[in-house]
């Protein structure tokens, strides 16, 4: 017989008896993983002795890196190695206080046979909340089985009672009281608009131009072509180098006018000298030249939406993505031109960007865009951070924010918006955001998911309310005041049923002039959804 050279087959630990494991997942960029260990900590030591009181014990995954200083999986290399060392059927518990790739440690939930909760603080100043919708996404994509919950402090009853029904039922049952399947539409123009919308788009179909798939870990954000090509959705396959290298060709003096139509629509920019730590006219100067070179490629492609994942790759080589983006989600923008000027490019309406390459965000853009666009209401949309809230007089309100992308109507026009530096711990490069508070007024939420293997889309109503200055300004400050602020008040959605059930570490929001039309476009776009075959759910106060 051969000697051949067989693999060593190394055991795992046996799990002890009333032992939970914990381990978190962090950032790629390891000046997040650095900033945000002294809050990751505070997390993991309140879950602890949540999960002691109970007289069990939590074992660490794996230890602090004396290299880094922190202790995250930082690598979906290292998420493999620490896998290695955990009981395959052990309670295992992932912390999250920060944002986090989820792809670091979906290869160990995958196969992990134990149950499997993930925790996160409920705070504004690390985007731990953002990180856990994320993970939770992902494993639903994945078809993984998990548990879940949040808390301020981690000494509540209510954060506590979840503790205990894991514990010692392996899962958490959350209240789904707010969420219905859609109804048999009754008949009326806004089903007939939705179901010859859904029509049209199975007949002739769109193109998404996806400049690289799977920002910053988001397995959730990344979607089968099988799955959208059934709804007549197609990619188009680009790099963000293709994006880059069409910067190049774009002149100073080109881009000069699109700075031009800012300041004269009364845009402001926080400008000064260090490239390091200011937005600078040079930044400006490149996101100007990125615009236009999307818009090009758009053109080239015949392209009905667009995507720029940005991080990483980019963020190295130019300014941030997300001014560009919020000019693409604009209906009022600044003109671009064909390479030889002959043609204005996409005029007179918005070219819908999903942030990120969040192709759930591609289909829900593009499926407002047509929907409202045909309604004759403004359709400028885009995603936001699901970060953070707190009751305020009476009624709890959401602080959705998004790194920078909005349209300029989502504030009440271009002369409330203000371009502050994007954060050199995220954006070395630097860059403006389209700062500022989003208006008061009636919105359409939604968010497109994966689960159970075919594409669903969860719709529902929200307020975009307004607040004191002093409480918009506390709220800025406690999470990142560069970025764009919405204060969102949920219909008939509690803060904890919203948590437990949203699948995604984003939503997607649009305008409606008035209540009574926000409902008549919410019906027609969940026919046009339900034309095209996406699974719809109703949450919270539809009315429909």
């Amino acid at each position: 017989m051969s000697a051949y050279a067989l693999p060593e087959t190394v055991a795992r630990p046996e799990l002890a008896p009333k032992t939970a494991y914990l381990i978190t997942s962090g950032d790629l960029r390891e000046s997040a993983n650095t900033a945000g260990w002294e809050t990751q900590k505070g997390v993991e030591k309140g879950v602890m002795a949540a999960v002691a009181d109970l007289g069990w014990n939590v074992v660490r995954g794996f230890d602090v890196d004396p290299a880094t200083g922190h202790g995250f999986i930082s690598s979906q290399r290292m998420g493999l190695d620490v896998f290695k060392n955990i009981p395959e059927d052990a309670p295992l518990i992932v912390a999250i206080a920060n944002w986090q790739y989820s792809h670091h440690v979906l290869a160990g939930l995958r196969t992990h046979r134990g149950p499997i909760l993930t925790v996160a603080n409920f705070a504004g100043d690390w985007p731990g909340l953002v990180g856990l919708l994320g993970l939770n996404a992902s494993m639903t994509k994945a078809g993984i089985d998990y548990s879940t919950t949040w808390s301020v402090d981690f000494t509540d009853d209510w954060f506590r009672a979840g503790i205990r029904e894991w514990i010692e039922q392996g899962t958490i049952t959350h209240d789904a009281s707010h969420v219905r399947a859609l109804p048999e539409l009754p008949e009326s123009a806004e089903r007939a608009l939705g179901q010859a919308l859904g029509d049209q788009l199975l007949r002739e179909k769109a193109i998404i131009g996806v400049f690289d798939e799977g920002c910053m870990g988001m397995y959730n954000a990344i979607f089968d072509d099988e799955l959208l090509n059934q709804i007549g959705v197609y990619k188009e396959r680009l790099s963000q180098s293709a994006l880059y290298a069409e910067m190049q060709t774009v002149s100073d003096d080109e881009a000069a006018k699109i700075g031009v139509w800012l300041a004269d629509k009364g845009m402001t920019f926080k400008l000064g000298t260090d490239e390091a730590t200011d937005l600078t006219e040079r930044q400006l100067r490149e996101q100007y030249k990125m615009y236009i070179a999307a818009l090009r490629i758009a053109d080239d492609f015949g392209l009905d939406a667009v995507g720029i994942q940005y991080q990483q790759g980019l963020k190295d080589l130019a300014p941030a993505s997300d001014l560009p983006e919020g000019l693409l989600n604009s209906t009022e923008r600044p003109p671009a031109f064909s390479r030889d000027g002959s043609r204005e490019l996409f005029s007179g309406r918005a070219v819908p960007h999903f942030n990120e390459a969040d192709e759930g965000v591609a289909v829900d853009a593009l499926i407002t865009d047509r929907v409202w666009r045909a309604m004759g209401l403004v359709p400028d949309n885009t995603l936001h951070d699901v970060r953070w809230g707190e009751d305020f007089d009476g009624q709890f309100v959401w602080v959705y924010e998004i790194s920078g992308s909005v349209p300029g109507s989502h504030l009440g026009g271009w002369d409330k918006a203000e371009g502050w530096r994007q954060d050199p711990v995220f954006f070395p490069a630097g860059g403006a955001t389209v700062n500022g508070v989003s208006k008061p007024g009636e919105l359409v939420l939604s968010r497109v998911f994966i689960a159970d293997g075919v594409l669903q889309a969860d719709i529902f109503r929200a307020t975009a309310v307004e607040l004191p200055e002093e409480e918009t300004l506390r709220r800025k400050n406690a999470t990142n005041p560069e970025w764009p602020i919405a204060h969102i008040a949920l219909h008939g959605v509690t803060r904890d049923q919203f948590m437990a059930r949203h699948k995604a570490n984003h939503a997607q929001m649009v305008y409606a002039p008035d209540a009574e039309t926000a409902d008549k476009a919410l019906a027609a776009k969940a026919a046009m959804f339900d034309r095209l075959g996406i699974t719809v759910n109703l949450v919270g106060d539809v009315n429909i």
